[in-house]
């Protein structure tokens, strides 16, 4: 448990010292560095570096798995053995630190496989449509919606309707503003389920940003009638009620405003863009 408390701290904390590493570049986001070796910056009072492996947990996420530690010397990198044999694996969050990936030199500087041997069991179902989209959900998740276009794409050639993944390609192609794109896809997948609000979420949001306002408030409409969730009705409103008041159409953004606030609380963000956007209204 010690060790697992350590290197948690190692990889998410924030001061540490990069005056000897002139050869390691620490500036590559994790969700960039996936199938790769990479290094951590270490910190003042640290001797050496921790190293891993990154990849995709199909379940889990982004995952770091220890392999150990190495100092930087004019030789290049050495590596320090361990002083344990059990595995050790951190999950990796949005506040993960940068990481530098390893050269093919560096990788060779230190005995290394180009993959470790273990990782063709987290690829075993790599080329089936649920781990195609499982692995597009995580890269969406963490705001890496580029990344998770191919493998969504993949798996939507091979069963467009699999459960989940009509909304994770959609809310990729919306992410990168691919609208049109994400239009084609929910048209089909409500048009094979029509109850699913997920869809009218993201379809809304894709007519709003290609400028079909109107279509975007009756696609909206239909997604609250869906769902009992306020936060996302809320989400749906405030949408429309940004777009009338783009509009300076004050009598819909009213009725949009009003819709807002239903489903929120006093203190709720959204109700402060409201407000703002109001007192601007009625001021010109």
């Amino acid at each position: 448990m010690k060790l697992i408390v350590s290197l948690f701290i190692l990889i998410s904390s924030i001061g540490f010292s990069q005056s000897d590493t002139t050869e390691l570049q620490f500036e590559t986001k994790y969700f960039n560095a996936v199938d790769k070796w990479v290094a951590f910056p270490k910190k003042e009072v640290d001797t050496s570096y921790t190293f891993g492996f990154i990849y995709i947990d199909e379940q889990a996420g982004f995952t770091f798995d220890y392999h150990s530690n190495f100092i930087n010397t004019e030789n290049g990198l050495k590596i320090i053995p361990r002083t344990f044999e059990a595995g050790l694996k951190s999950r990796l969050s949005p506040n993960t630190m940068d990481v530098a990936v390893l050269t093919d030199k560096q990788v060779s500087e230190l005995e290394l496989e180009t993959e470790p041997d273990w990782l063709a069991i987290y690829k075993r179902n790599s080329e089936e449509t649920e781990y195609l989209k499982n692995i597009g959900f995580h890269y969406n998740a963490v705001g890496a919606s580029n990344l998770a276009l191919e493998p969504l794409k993949k798996a939507y050639s091979q069963d467009p309707h699999f459960i989940g993944l009509e909304f994770e390609l959609a809310y990729a192609y919306n992410a990168l503003g691919k609208y049109n794109e994400a239009i084609e896809v929910l048209d089909k997948a409500i048009e094979n389920d029509p109850e699913i609000f997920w869809f009218y979420r993201e379809l809304g949001f894709s007519y709003k940003n290609i400028g079909q306002i109107e279509k975007a408030e009756t696609i909206y409409k239909q997604g609250i009638k869906l769902t009992d969730d306020n936060a996302q009705k809320a989400e749906m409103a405030i949408n429309m009620a940004q777009a009338y008041y783009l509009q300076k159409n004050k009598e819909k953004f009213d009725e949009w405003a009003k819709l807002t606030r239903k489903f929120t609380d006093e203190s709720s963000i959204f109700n402060q863009y409201i407000d703002t956007w109001e007192e601007k209204l009625n001021n010109e």
